[in-house]
């Protein structure tokens, strides 16, 4: 793989508001004080009569969210994901899942990665807690085009979405002019036959590149992008399952209620297959440099590979 284009989907996600803005005056951006980190900051400047800045009351905030939705508005509320997910469950959950409204829940600094913020603010949990509210679609887009396409997808998708965006700068993988994102359908990223390697958000180009290091071993990986972990794309889950027989999930995410248990649900029920589940393994994270983290917690290619040479 060559070199690549580094931006963060946090920066996607605001930019990905702003187009949307300029041509659906129905978009609302709401904010918890967040939106310098969060990239709303560029929508609240292009758009500052449609930016409303709820004060550090991410509760108060989906509440406020679900409200503008009866009334015709499509919002999207902003935070980072141990907040949006973490701090306002409940009012998502009753205000926003239960009644099924038409909120976009925008959430960033998710995972390890958001680095020296430390574990209080490294949200490894969002995935399964979202994934629970019944109705509730959840997207972890790999990089800014698919990010961007997510954003434009949730607004058009009638209900609740949640989207989780990252704080670290990721490659950018996929080509604006040949890529189609859907709702609920991963993507074929490389073909293989001995294993497959399903990855999700950051993880992805890093899979790519431990498929790379296993292809000189003489292992062929197949890597599928699953940016979309509610509705799961089941079909393609249980065809690479039946191809290879071998499969390991990678997640930026606790392994538990994350990707690797979607994963596993799909197969223990449809199609039983060896599974190994790669991610964070039922521990806090720790503040420090996010690379370093990412390395430290072994999700980036090199851990990726050897945790897959381990487990073959």
């Amino acid at each position: 793989m060559g070199e690549n284009i580094m931006i963060a989907t946090r920066d996607s996600y605001g930019n990905a508001l702003c187009e949307l803005g300029a041509e659906h005056e129905n978009l609302i951006v709401l904010d918890a004080d967040l939106a310098a980190a969060t990239k709303t900051a560029v929508f609240k400047k292009a758009y500052p009569e449609r930016h409303i800045d709820c004060g550090i009351a991410e509760s108060n905030m989906a509440g406020i969210a679900a409200g503008l939705s009866t009334c015709g508005f499509v919002p999207f509320m902003s935070s980072f994901a141990m907040f949006a997910a973490g701090r306002a469950f409940e009012q998502v959950r009753n205000s926003i899942g239960y009644p099924h409204l038409n909120v976009k829940i925008g959430a960033t600094h998710a995972g390890i990665s958001v680095g020296e913020d430390g574990a209080t603010h490294q949200c490894c949990e969002d995935i399964a807690l979202m994934r629970e509210i019944p109705g509730m679609v959840v997207i972890n887009p790999c990089d800014d085009v698919e990010a961007r396409a997510a954003v434009k997808a949730a607004y058009y998708h009638e209900g609740p979405v949640y989207l989780r965006f990252g704080r670290l700068a990721v490659p950018v993988i996929n080509k604006e002019s040949d890529y189609e994102f859907e709702i609920g359908k991963g993507v074929l990223l490389r073909e293989g036959k001995d294993i497959s390697i399903i990855a999700t958000g950051l993880c992805v180009y890093e899979s790519l590149k431990a498929a790379e290091m296993l292809e000189k071993d003489g292992v062929s990986a197949e890597v599928i992008n699953i940016h979309t972990i509610k509705p799961l794309d089941e079909s393609l889950v249980m065809s690479t399952a039946k191809k290879t027989k071998r499969v390991f999930t990678v997640e930026e995410h606790s392994i538990i209620g994350g990707l690797g248990s979607a994963v596993s649900e799909v197969l223990s029920e449809k199609c039983p297959t060896k599974l190994t589940r790669i991610g964070i393994r039922d521990t806090f994270g720790e503040s420090g440099p996010a690379k370093e983290l990412i390395h430290k917690y072994e999700l980036d290619a090199e851990g990726i590979y050897g945790q897959i040479k381990a487990g073959i």
